[in-house]
């Protein structure tokens, strides 16, 4: 990117599914800011998701289910020359805008994202969250709860988020990692605490670990769809 730096549009793509209790308060954290276009992609939501974000003044757009296929939609329909993929239940910190037009001028980086809080107070959360950073600082391995982002131009390089129906941002940043260095904003994003405070925070934690060596291992992502969702919501 060799435009003026603050000229340079982020577009911010938010794939939904029932997600009103979140989406009103993700918007507003994308305020003050200059120069962005916020996107909903929404999966067929039928809390009012919809609704709410286009009371606020939000494009929304409809895709179907699947967070990949989501954002690829919106990033087809983005105008902006950096995407930030934002899940419904994180929120962005003040100046996150600049932060990211100053990281994507670092000469070799080709993405980003942001560290992570959890918003609880359990002390075995702070623990998941030093892992998450040294997962990201040390392997350049961020997920999507840390707010990714990248250009256009290159996200279409990459050919999108794989559309898996599940591990699409750890196969992006695979194959990110080869072309060059995935910045982390050391000012985190803030992220809801409902899938740790589920099935606890040991039991969450173990069973992405088991998703992840399963994925490495070369189980089918489908298949380790359908195992995961039985885990997930499995009474405990």
């Amino acid at each position: 990117m060799n435009q003026n730096i603050g000229s340079v549009r982020i577009s911010i793509i938010i794939p939904t599914l029932n997600e009103a209790g979140n989406i009103k308060e993700a918007i507003a954290t994308t305020q003050p800011s200059t120069n962005i276009e916020i996107i909903v992609v929404d999966a067929g939501s039928k809390d009012g998701t919809v609704e709410m974000a286009q009371l606020l003044g939000i494009k929304v757009i409809s895709s179907s289910s699947g967070r990949a296929v989501q954002m690829n939609a919106g990033a087809l329909a983005a105008s902006g020359d950096i995407l930030l993929f934002l899940h419904a239940d994180t929120r962005l910190p003040a100046g996150f805008d600049e932060m990211i037009r100053t990281a994507l001028q670092q000469p070799g980086t080709v993405a980003g994202a942001f560290n992570l809080r959890i918003d609880a107070l359990l002390l075995s959360l702070r623990w998941v969250e030093w892992g998450v950073k040294m997962r990201s600082h040390f392997y350049q391995m961020p997920y999507g709860d840390q707010a990714i982002f990248l250009t256009k131009a290159m996200f279409q390089q990459m050919g999108g988020f794989p559309e898996l129906p599940i591990m699409e941002d750890f196969e992006l940043m695979r194959r990110l990692k080869r072309t060059g260095c995935i910045v982390i904003i050391p000012t985190p994003v803030v992220t809801s605490a409902r899938r740790w405070l589920q099935k606890g925070v040991f039991k969450t934690t173990l069973l992405n670990q088991l998703v992840i060596i399963a994925y490495l291992l070369g189980v089918s992502p489908e298949r380790i769809c359908r195992w995961y969702r039985r885990e997930k919501f499995k009474r405990v």
